[in-house]
């Protein structure tokens, strides 16, 4: 489903030192953009194979934003208050020519002169031949997905047999090339991976790396989603503690969605993202930009509202900053907050939109 941009927005709640304002007062200060819906990996919780199959219809080529598109996007949302870019898709290394759109995003400054934050978030597979041209091009940063540190289980979790080690390979060339330091996810699922929870944490414990663990979430409707498959945050670090003791830090900024966790002894730190027991709506300051266009206002939409008609149907930038200042304007959504209301009160047909389109 797809809404209509605001033919009069509301005048903007606007202050000069926050930006614009959603309804609940949150500031827009994340942008996270899909620049495809294709992937190389088949993994279980994102794009089963069951669904994305050999005769799964992406997007075609003249759908998507052009890299041109998505730079003014972006450079109008920086002037309304963003300061980090995140590239998601997807697995976005798979967009021809990305290091060129790196660039443009890298080149961004905010009104008062600073670097924009720009990272990007992959599955690593292409990292061993992308990484040096990434960081050339501007790109700061680099988080990859390892969810098993088996390589029978990580090839089955990614359903395309592709290495392990092929990974990691990538997540030392990514630190070689300056993208560092790198972030970890790891999704936990009970019964898939919960048992490696210890073993993750000390593969990269001492490392430099962050590893963040993420409960199991409801994105989209093919990945069966039930909550007895959710490890909770709470077990994650009470199995972490009990070997190797942690205290809390605070956030590196505001609306941070990990919960940081540092280990007594000096050996890093870790993160734990509860979107499912811990709901983070209340400082939640991200939107997301979907790979054709459409602007999203919370991972757990069921619409979006369409960009890319304005963009080619000849809007300037102060009509495309009116378009986005109306929608943050409106932005209303908390919907982990309202999780298991939502479950017993919504239809059975409520379709959500795929993680593997809007990005994570």
């Amino acid at each position: 489903m797809v809404s209509t941009v605001p033919v009069n927005p509301p005048r903007s709640r606007q202050l000069p030192s926050t930006g614009l304002l959603d309804a609940r007062q949150r500031p827009l200060r994340d942008l996270r953009i899909s620049v495809t819906d294709r992937c190389n990996f088949r993994c279980v919780y994102c794009m089963p194979k069951e669904l994305f199959g050999r005769d799964y219809q992406f997007l075609e080529r003249n759908e998507l934003l052009t890299f041109e598109e998505i730079e003014r996007v972006a450079r109008v949302s920086v002037s309304l208050g963003v300061r980090k870019l995140r590239i998601t898709g997807g697995e976005p290394l798979l967009r021809r020519g990305i290091e060129n759109l790196i660039a443009k995003l890298a080149a961004l400054r905010t009104p008062d002169g600073e670097h924009v934050d720009l990272a990007l978030t992959t599955n690593g597979s292409a990292l061993p031949v992308k990484a040096m041209a990434l960081r050339e091009a501007g790109l700061q940063r680099v988080t990859v997905s390892v969810d098993s540190l088996k390589e029978d289980r990580f090839q089955a979790i990614n359903d395309v047999k592709f290495s392990l080690s092929r990974v990691l390979d990538g997540i030392v060339a990514a630190e070689h090339a300056g993208l560092g330091p790198v972030k970890i996810n790891a999704v936990i699922k009970r019964g898939v991976n919960d048992d490696e929870v210890l073993a993750l944490a000390e593969h990269f414990r001492g490392t430099g790396r962050t590893l963040r663990f993420i409960e199991y979430m409801d994105v989209g409707s093919s990945n069966g989603w039930e909550m007895g498959d959710v490890v909770p945050s709470a077990e994650i670090l009470r199995t972490i503690n009990e070997a190797h003791p942690l205290e809390p830090l605070e956030p590196s900024h505001p609306g941070e969605t990990a919960k940081r966790w540092r280990y007594i002894d000096g050996c890093g730190e870790i993160g734990l993202i509860s979107s499912v027991t811990g709901a983070f709506c209340g400082t939640c300051t991200r939107a997301r930009i979907s790979v054709e266009g459409k602007l999203f206002t919370c991972l757990f939409a069921t619409k979006g509202t369409d960009l890319r008609s304005l963009l080619r149907g000849g809007a300037d930038d102060e009509a495309l900053a009116a378009a986005l200042t109306g929608l943050w304007n409106e932005r209303d959504d908390r919907y982990s907050e309202l999780r298991s209301r939502l479950s017993t009160e919504s239809s059975p047909t409520r379709q959500r939109i795929e993680m593997s389109y809007i990005g994570g």
